[in-house]
This record gives C-alpha cells, sequence and structure tokens, in this order.
C-alpha cells in the first residue's frame, strides 16, 4: 500500500489519497473551522469499514437475510499528547429478517481475530470491545 497527502499551502490542511478511491481532504483539530477528516477519524472510519466488509460477506455466505448494516466506532482517547485511544467500542448494527445472533457473534470474532487487519492490528494496542444489535424486519 502507499499513500501520500500534500499540503494545500493552508494552515494544516492537506489532501491525501492512496491507490484507490478519490481525493480527501485532512485538516488539523487545531485549525478550526476547516474542512476536512482529522487523522485519527480516518482511523476510525478504515477500522469500520474493514470489519464491515469481513461481517456482511461472513453473514452474506452463511444465508443471512441481511437488508442494511452500520458499524459504529467509539473511540475515547487520552486527554495528554499523543492521544491515542485508551478505549474502543465497535458497535454493530444489522437489520434484516430472521437474522441469527450465533452468525454474527461469529462473523465478528472472525473479523477480530482473522480477517480485518485494521482490527488485528488495533487489538494489539487497545482492547476494542465488540456489541451488537439486531433490528428485525419483514
Amino acid at each position: 500500500m502507499e499513500a501520500k497527502v500534500i499540503w494545500s499551502g493552508k494552515g494544516l490542511q492537506f489532501e491525501g489519497s492512496a491507490g484507490h478511491g478519490s481525493p480527501l481532504q485532512l485538516a488539523s483539530a487545531l485549525d478550526a473551522g476547516q474542512a476536512g477528516y482529522r487523522p485519527m477519524e480516518l482511523l476510525g472510519v478504515g477500522l469500520a469499514g474493514c470489519t464491515a466488509m469481513d461481517v456482511l460477506s461472513i453473514l452474506q455466505k452463511k444465508q443471512q437475510d441481511v437488508r442494511d448494516m452500520q458499524v459504529l466506532v467509539h473511540a475515547r482517547s487520552v486527554s495528554e499528547h499523543p492521544k491515542v485511544w485508551e478505549t474502543v467500542q465497535i458497535e454493530y448494527v444489522i437489520t434484516g429478517h430472521h437474522i441469527d445472533p450465533a452468525a454474527v457473534e461469529r462473523a465478528m470474532e472472525l473479523s477480530s481475530t482473522k480477517y480485518c487487519p485494521a482490527q488485528n492490528m488495533l487489538n494489539k494496542v487497545v482492547k476494542i470491545d465488540l456489541t451488537y444489535r439486531i433490528v428485525e424486519v419483514e
């Protein structure tokens, strides 16, 4: 993987890109009012996306009738620099018909321990709690 940022010439704003996808704007929390993701927010989005793709793929292979899915990352940082995450909770909200809770739990476990490189890497430095909610629809 290759990634880069290019300074915009203003404040602490950068444009980031990697091998795939569209460029995105980054800004520092120190630049109040500037549009763009904070770098730690991107870590959260990457973590959510990585595990979401695993869990959905596993649930589809288990023939679960998933209609919608959200993955929320709740991270709390320490107050002192470098302000690393001290707690992380990943919350899976799965909407569907007759979703098997055991299938959801197994998919979350496989993502956490085997498939999602972002989650596996972060598991080494911070405890990540996994929770889920199933929303039943007809």
